[in-house]
């Protein structure tokens, strides 16, 4: 067969792995396609699934606050997460889908336009009208991590969802282009590739979210995600059914845990223990008569456990909380995007699961709000719809785009963008 002869691929695997690399945790997940389906198994079906056949966690260490610190720590974290993962799902993985840390992303919207000569709009433009600016449109520093479109133009018609197909002079193309640093990018992948481990597409953190848990209605209509995590709190929002606006928050729940430390001068591993079991943002009448059991810092004698009123701690997490949504309020009220997109509230992240925090953030952001969960998903139950999988579920929804062809355009950052022209010339010309 011939080198340039153009070759589909006639099997592709039905194993996807994902790897959420997070502040406080690290989460590989490894599902497998069910596609049994009355349709005879079409990906696109709606009772299309995944089904979770391993997940692994491992504590994070060696990144903090969107960077890197430690490569050997960060490479022992992410070899016991995938090794816990493989042990369980009785299968090896060779590539993982894995989110970018949120503080450290970024986004912007350009408008990209090529010449039809009054042809018919193809794959072929699509993908010239996408790679247009790609390496222009953000300064050296930086990596282009998705380039979503937002909408087309075809000479005078506005608008445009999918313009294949239809005949023109001029097609344009509105872009929400996401960035990251491109040292973090590297030295990410230099740390997967020493757990031999390929990356198979990078995502951030807030849109992997959105594909676990919206609905059709919801990206429709207009939806604001905010993603409650460990290290950052990640707002994404969405419309028509794109993604038009991410922005962070340097607080989440490691610092509500920070807090209760620090108040109470107890250790984090207590202060987390205090957070998960007495953690509540509904105040009562018998907070201050119930007494809470505090080892101290230092301490190794349990003796010297001291007592403090419940309506201490609580008062901590209140007031740390109360922050984080004023904080999420005024990057809200501060974006240029259409406010319609904030009417409808989804919490989501493991500090979502904090009682009364749907009530507290209706309140404070003025909002309809619900609490999200995955969806479209199967295995263990326990894991797989707790909002603190949301990440890791989108991770393997995108790579089910990617087994169905559903993605637009690719963008492969484990490869240099000379070798990436090149397969794209190869594939427009072969």
């Amino acid at each position: 067969m011939s080198l340039f002869t153009k070759k589909t691929p006639t099997e592709k695997s039905e194993l996807f792995a994902a790897l959420d690399i997070g502040a406080s945790k690290i989460c590989c997940a490894i599902a497998r396609v069910n596609n049994r389906t009355s349709s005879g198994g079409n990906l696109n079906d709606i009772n299309s699934q995944l089904r979770i056949v391993g997940v692994g966690y491992q504590v994070s260490r060696g990144i903090k606050a969107g960077k890197i610190i430690d490569l050997e720590a960060l490479e022992d974290s992410i070899l016991n997460a995938v090794h816990s993962a493989e042990q369980a799902a009785n299968q090896n993985i060779n590539s993982v889908y894995v989110n970018l840390p949120a503080g450290a992303t970024s986004s912007h919207n350009i408008r990209t336009e090529i010449h039809l000569s009054n042809s018919a709009v193809d794959e072929t433009h699509l993908r010239r009208l996408l790679s247009v600016n790609r390496d222009t449109s953000i300064s050296p520093d930086r990596q282009v991590i998705h380039m979503l479109p937002l909408s087309y133009s075809l000479d005078s018609i506005e608008g445009i969802r999918d313009p294949r197909g239809m005949i023109g002079e001029k097609l344009s193309v509105n872009l929400h282009v996401v960035s990251a640093p491109t040292g973090l990018i590297r030295n990410l992948t230099s740390c997967i590739g020493r757990c031999h481990l390929d990356v198979a597409g990078y995502v951030v953190p807030p849109y992997a979210s959105g594909l676990a848990i919206l609905v059709e209605d919801e990206l429709e209509l207009g939806v604001t995600i905010v993603d409650l995590g460990g290290g950052n709190t990640t707002i994404a929002s969405f419309h028509e059914g794109n993604l038009v606006h991410i922005a962070s928050i340097p607080l989440g729940g490691s610092s509500i845990t920070n807090d209760i430390a620090r108040g109470l001068a107890t250790p984090l591993a207590q202060a987390e223990r205090l957070k998960t079991l007495y953690g509540t943002l509904i105040p009562s009448s018998s907070d201050d008569r119930e007494s809470i059991l505090v080892t101290q810092m230092g301490e190794t004698d349990k003796t010297q456990a001291y007592q403090i009123p419940k309506g201490t701690l609580i008062h901590i997490i209140r007031s740390r909380v109360e922050e984080i949504l004023e904080l999420v309020g005024e990057k809200m009220r501060a974006s240029a995007v259409d406010p319609v997109v904030y009417q409808r509230i989804v919490l989501t992240g493991g500090t979502s699961q904090l009682q009364g925090i749907r009530e507290m953030a209706s309140q404070i952001l003025g909002k309809q709000v619900r609490l999200g969960q995955p969806t479209g998903l199967t295995g263990v139950s326990d894991i797989v719809n707790s909002p603190t999988f949301s990440t890791c579920a989108g991770l393997l929804q995108y790579g089910l785009q990617d087994y169905s062809g559903n993605q637009i355009i690719r963008i492969n950052t484990g490869k240099s963008q000379v070798w990436q022209r090149f397969n794209m010339w190869i594939r427009e010309n072969f």
